[in-house]
């Protein structure tokens, strides 16, 4: 697949904004010269610095500064010392803004195989050596554009999940004839059948 960039200054904008943009583009890494893992990211968060979730609410530290770093480049943290999270820093430089990739569908994959952010970087082998990583300069682990138009009725757009803070903030979007959403809205029934978009 060819790189698709994105306009200049998409990822200069708040986190609400290029979250449910970012939802139908493609997550790509490079294993080596013969084998790549590509899939449809469906479902994003958006996470910013007023917001008493987001890790850069209270300050900069040493373990959250890449996500006050340039808009455009991956912000990677170990969640519970347990599975990395792969987010997108975005806004302005020195200002916590960042989208989270909650669930990607991986054709020809179990539907279910990234479907939340620590199964996200286990299929695609994403670690802490990724952080700060330009989202589209490099070789090894890139985001490309979308290839069709999304519309609003596509997303459904809810409350983040796994946060104890700021839980009513409906910053959480997902493509609603996925079948690899990490949790839907309730109500929001699986949809029965898969097509290039699942």
């Amino acid at each position: 697949m060819e790189k698709q960039f994105f306009p200049k200054n998409f990822f200069y904008r708040h986190s609400k904004l290029v979250a449910p943009d970012l939802v139908g583009c493609y997550l790509i890494k490079n294993n080596n010269e013969k084998d790549q893992i590509k899939g449809i990211i469906v479902e994003t968060e958006a996470y910013s610095q007023e917001d008493e979730a987001c890790h850069g609410y209270r300050k900069k530290t040493q373990s959250n500064q890449s996500l006050f770093g340039k808009p455009g480049t991956f912000y990677i943290y170990k969640s519970y010392g347990i599975h990395h999270c792969l987010n997108i820093v975005t806004d302005k430089e020195n200002f916590a803004s960042g989208v989270l990739i909650r669930a990607v569908f991986i054709p020809r994959k179990n539907e279910r195989l990234a479907s939340g952010p620590g199964l996200v970087t286990k299929t695609f082998g994403i670690d802490i050596s990724f952080n700060s990583l330009e989202v589209v300069n490099n070789n090894s682990l890139w985001i490309s554009n979308r290839e069709s138009y999304l519309e609003q009725k596509d997303l459904i757009q809810t409350t983040r999940i796994g946060i104890s803070k700021a839980k009513n903030i409906k910053w959480r979007w997902y493509l609603k004839n996925s079948r690899s959403v990490s949790k839907r809205l309730k109500g929001d029934r699986t949809p029965k059948f898969k097509n290039h978009l699942s």
